[in-house]
């Protein structure tokens, strides 16, 4: 396994982090996971060097940590770093906050946890934090033993990670990375940023939600049999972060011993800044062809927003898009019910054309939003 230096706390994490908010389920239920199997495959990951397990409070609707908690007995929790995060806008007060994280050392029985992030850092969700003294609460289970390192997880724009980064001395951060989304969120500059303050960074969604793991489009394939070596989709995913110096962990949520024998084969040898001049261009042809197939060249510039009537326009762009990018149409509409509410949909438009006066882009929002609709809500 490849073991990468977080060199501001002298820790030598395993390039592939196991990401636990995919276990093996028993029918369809997210909930009722799979113990036995999910056991198996975190121990087989942990004896073939993977020492950075990730879970949450609210994964598998908390089963995840209970169950990270089984697959560490037996003398697996010397052998690991566990990272958990808190959920601020779960609690409805600093009390509640300062219980979800007695929680969740139950929930893995054990008296202390190595990393510990904020999660989900919004700018909504930072005023929580403040307003819970989140950072206050956290440095006191610090200084009791409780927790080792803190930092957090981030899903806004790259100016507020900047600010974020700025405004504490963080031991570590978690964004979201790939060679699509190298403009989302934090995105490239984000990495840059953090390696310029030395900030240790690990990476989330590495396959954009297991999308460009799966058989890419003909087009998409097409590129890639162009090149002499012949790999899978995921393998390339995972080599185009790996060359990233700067990128310390790589976090998989695996459903499979088949995905967990792959990934640590993938990235076991996966050294930073080995990747060829022509690997590089290849995958920057394959965004660039995965490009050619977005039906709403939309920015996610949130010029647009907020709507009126509540609309959520970038992220069901974004939705849209991806039925048209990826073979994973089962997939993004599971997600689009699941992560969009019906008040937030384009069914919900009221034509005020607020929107398009303010978009950059000058884009028809109001006519894209009724092609959404026949496609993500089966209306016409």
């Amino acid at each position: 396994m490849e073991y990468r230096q977080f060199e501001k706390i002298g820790v030598n994490a395993s390039l592939l982090g196991f990401g636990t908010m995919r276990l093996p389920i028993i029918n369809g239920n997210l909930r009722e996971i799979n113990e036995d199997e999910a056991i198996k495959m975190i121990r087989y990951a942990i004896d073939n060097g993977v020492n950075y397990i990730d879970t949450a409070y609210m994964y598998h609707d908390g089963n995840s940590e209970v169950v990270v908690g089984k697959a560490l007995k037996d003398g697996y929790r010397e052998k690991v770093f566990i990272a958990d995060k808190m959920p601020v806008w779960m609690a409805k007060s600093e009390e509640e906050a300062h219980q979800i994280f007695e929680n969740q050392l139950a929930r893995l029985e054990v008296d202390c946890i190595d990393f510990y992030l904020v999660h989900n850092i919004t700018e909504a969700i930072w005023k929580i934090a403040n307003k819970y003294h989140i950072l206050e609460f956290l440095e006191k289970k610090k200084a009791e033993g409780k927790i080792k390192h803190i930092g957090f997880s981030f899903h806004d724009s790259e100016e507020f990670f900047k600010e974020i980064v700025d405004v504490y001395p963080w031991d570590f951060c978690q964004i979201q990375l790939n060679y699509m989304d190298t403009e989302y969120q934090a995105g490239l500059e984000g990495l840059k940023y953090a390696a310029s303050k030395e900030l240790p960074v690990i990476i989330m969604e590495p396959l954009k939600g297991s999308r460009l793991a799966i058989a890419p489009p003909k087009q998409v394939q097409e590129v890639w049999d162009t090149y002499k070596v012949k790999r899978k989709p995921a393998e390339w995913a995972l080599k185009w972060l790996a060359n990233f110096s700067s990128v310390k962990v790589i976090l998989s949520g695996m459903t499979t011993m088949e995905q967990v024998k792959e990934n640590i084969e993938t990235l076991s040898q996966a050294k930073p800044d080995t990747m060829s001049p022509e690997e590089v261009d290849l995958i920057k042809k394959v965004k660039e062809t995965y490009g050619n197939l977005i039906k709403v060249n939309c920015s996610e510039c949130s010029y647009c927003m907020p709507c009126p009537s509540k609309v959520n326009i970038p992220k069901i762009f974004a939705y849209y898009n991806d039925m048209f990018l990826y073979d994973t149409n089962d997939l993004t509409l599971k997600d689009f019910n699941t992560f969009v509410q019906p008040k937030q949909r384009a069914s919900a438009c009221i034509e005020c054309g607020q929107c398009q006066e303010h978009c950059p882009q000058q884009l028809p929002i109001i006519e894209l939003l009724k092609e959404t609709q026949s496609v993500l809500e089966g209306k016409n």
